[in-house]
C-alpha cells in the first residue's frame, strides 16, 4: 500500500510561498506512460490518520472516475496544464519537420550563432557512464549556482552527497543522459535527463545569465535531441508536469493534466478548501489584471 507523507499545501504567488498547510496526503504522480495510457487510476485505502490525496499529472478525461472513488470527497484542482513532450521515435529531420518554418529558422540561427562564439564549432559534451558523472557534477554545479533558478526558486541541479550518489546509480545502470554546453573550455549550460524505461525526463536545465543572449538553453536543447534522436534507444522526452515556452516550443504532443487534491470532508478541510479556491482565484485574476494591462500598454503604444 502506498503510504502516506505530509504534504504542503501552498499559498503561493509566484514562486514565493506565503503561507504552507501540511496533511498526510498519498500522492499518486503518474508517468507520462500512465498519462497517455488508458489503464485506471485507482486510489488505495487510505489509513486512519490520513487526510486524503493528491494525484498528479491526472488527465482530465479521467478525472471523474478517479474522484468517484471516494464519494463525498473535497476536491480541488490545484493546476491544470499541458503535459509535454516530444516524440523520438522518427529521425531528427522529422522531429524539425513539426516546427514551423519560422521557428527552424530561428533555431538554425540561434545555433549557427553559438557556433560562432566557440570558435566555428560547438562543444557539446554528453555523459552517461559512471566514470563521467564527476566530471558532470563538478562543471554543472559550477553554471547551477549562476542560474536563476537557484538562486531564486531553489531549483538548481541538486547538491549534496545524496544527489551525487543517486547520479552515480542511475548512471551505473544506463538509466540517464547529460549534457554540458561550453564556449572556451567553460562551461555555460546543462541539461540533465534521468530515464524512466525508454523515456527520458526533462529534471535539470540551467544556463550562465551571462550568456543569455546567446539562448544557450535552446542551443542545448535541440542539439541534444538530435544526439538522442539518433542514437535511437528511447522514444520519447518528458517535460514532465507544469508548462512554459520553452517546453511548448521543443514537443510535439500534450496530454491535458490537473494535479487533483481530494481531502476528507471534515469542517476543517472545507475551510482549507474554501481558503486555497478563494487565494487560487485571486492570483488567477491579478494575473488576467497584469496581463491586459500589458496588452493595453502596448495598444497604446502602437496607437502612438
Amino acid at each position: 500500500m502506498t503510504a502516506a507523507l505530509p504534504q504542503p499545501l501552498r499559498f503561493q504567488v509566484g514562486a514565493r510561498t506565503l503561507l504552507a498547510v501540511r496533511r498526510r496526503l498519498v500522492r499518486i504522480g503518474l508517468s507520462l506512460g500512465d498519462a497517455l495510457g488508458d489503464k485506471a487510476v485507482i486510489l488505495p485505502p487510505l489509513a486512519p490518520g490520513d487526510h486524503g490525496y493528491l494525484v498528479t499529472s491526472l488527465p482530465v478525461s479521467r478525472r471523474d472516475a478517479v474522484e468517484a472513488q471516494m464519494p463525498g470527497a473535497l476536491p480541488l484542482e490545484r493546476q491544470r496544464y499541458a503535459r509535454r513532450y516530444a516524440d523520438l521515435s522518427a529521425s531528427f529531420d522529422d522531429y524539425m519537420a513539426t516546427f514551423s518554418g519560422k521557428s527552424r529558422s530561428t533555431l538554425r540561427r540561434k545555433v549557427r550563432k553559438f557556433e560562432k562564439l566557440s570558435g566555428g564549432m560547438l562543444d557539446l559534451r554528453c555523459y552517461r557512464t559512471l566514470g563521467e558523472m564527476s566530471e558532470f557534477y563538478d562543471l554543472a554545479r559550477q553554471v547551477s549556482e549562476k542560474t536563476y533558478q537557484e538562486r531564486l526558486l531553489d531549483a538548481g541541479l541538486p547538491d549534496g552527497a545524496d544527489a551525487q550518489a543517486e547520479m552515480r546509480r542511475l548512471a551505473g545502470r544506463d538509466e540517464l543522459r547529460a549534457w554540458l554546453l561550453f564556449v572556451d573550455g567553460e562551461p555555460v549550460s546543462y541539461l540533465y535527463a534521468p530515464a524512466d524505461g525508454d523515456t527520458l525526463i526533462y529534471a535539470y536545465l540551467g544556463y550562465d545569465p551571462a550568456f543569455a543572449k546567446y539562448s544557450p538553453g535552446a542551443v542545448l536543447q535541440i542539439e541534444a535531441m538530435r544526439q538522442v534522436i539518433e542514437e535511437g534507444r528511447f522514444r520519447r522526452f518528458d517535460f514532465t508536469e507544469g508548462d512554459g515556452q520553452h517546453k511548448r516550443q521543443f514537443a510535439t504532443g500534450s496530454v491535458d493534466c490537473v494535479d487533483l487534491l481530494l481531502l476528507k470532508p471534515t469542517f476543517g478541510h472545507r475551510a482549507l478548501i474554501a481558503s486555497l479556491k478563494g487565494f487560487d482565484g485571486s492570483m488567477a485574476l491579478a494575473k488576467r489584471g497584469v496581463k491586459a494591462l500589458r496588452l493595453e500598454r502596448v495598444a497604446k503604444t502602437i496607437r502612438r
